[in-house]
């Protein structure tokens, strides 16, 4: 996101790795080099990245900002998480639209020279992401409202069934938990078959064995991995955010219109 909104008027860097499982990630010397000589470093927030706190301990006077302000939070209503927010606002195209605002107001006021061009390119990525906003939204009126189930590995898609009006099903409510309880899976078993949902998806940076086990037990098909913690390489499904939510958008289409 801040790539496309910064252009060529700033250099935008990743401390987390491609394919790296975001909530426990280690911070390395580079990293920490890297943090040192930033003008401006941004976090998801609500507590997606556990050991900010302590990275930005060892660089006080870079400027941070938290591109999650201004999103009403969903809590986590479950297990060591309970009433703690629910971080992956980004998946939902709708919060996506204030990050990139977020991201445009933290440009303008670190480099004003560039506010400008900043402005122009954040109205044009705004725009790319109200047209699969717009998509989503149509096709979801066209399946039953009783048919409009996202079952996932991880509970990362509240906020995208909270404004798409979908029913969210997940074995776990935070990736970091990694290892599916038999009460976790037994229960989504139960509503897979209750509800008569034929597709389930998981997520790529964990395993899908406890998600194989409600195929199995269910007989609903396996829809595939969502992108949710991260991106792929360059030369893969989803190697920037938009192609991300396109291709989410278009997995999680697929399965449920069959």
């Amino acid at each position: 996101m801040t790539q496309n909104v910064a252009g060529d008027k700033a250099n935008v860097e990743s401390i987390t790795k491609v394919g790296a499982e975001i909530h426990g990630y280690e911070p390395t010397p580079s990293d920490l080099r890297r943090g040192q000589s930033a003008d401006l470093i941004l976090d998801n927030g609500m507590n997606l990245e556990r050991w900010a706190e302590r990275f930005y301990n060892s660089f006080p006077k870079v400027d941070r900002l938290t591109l999650s302000e201004g999103i009403q939070p969903i809590n986590i209503a479950e297990d060591s998480y309970q009433g703690k927010p629910n971080p992956h606002a980004w998946m939902s195209p709708q919060n996506a639209l204030i990050y990139v605002e977020n991201i445009r107001k933290a440009l303008s006021k670190a480099d004003p020279v560039n506010a400008a061009t900043y402005a122009a390119n954040a109205k044009a990525y705004s725009q790319q992401i109200q047209a699969i906003d717009t998509k989503l939204k149509q096709t979801i009126s066209t399946i039953p409202p009783d048919q409009r189930y996202i079952v996932s590995c991880e509970g990362a898609f509240s906020y995208l069934a909270r404004d798409y009006g979908l029913k969210e099903v997940y074995i776990w409510p935070v990736n970091a938990e990694q290892q599916a309880t038999p009460k976790q899976v037994e229960k989504v078993i139960e509503t897979v078959k209750a509800k008569k949902i034929p597709t389930v998806f998981c997520e790529s940076t964990v395993s899908d064995k406890a998600m194989q086990q409600v195929v199995k037990e269910t007989g609903a098909k396996y829809g595939g991995v969502f992108y949710v913690d991260s991106l792929s390489p360059p030369d893969g499904l989803t190697p920037t955010y938009l192609k991300l939510l396109e291709y989410n958008v278009n997995t999680l289409i697929k399965g449920l219109q069959k």
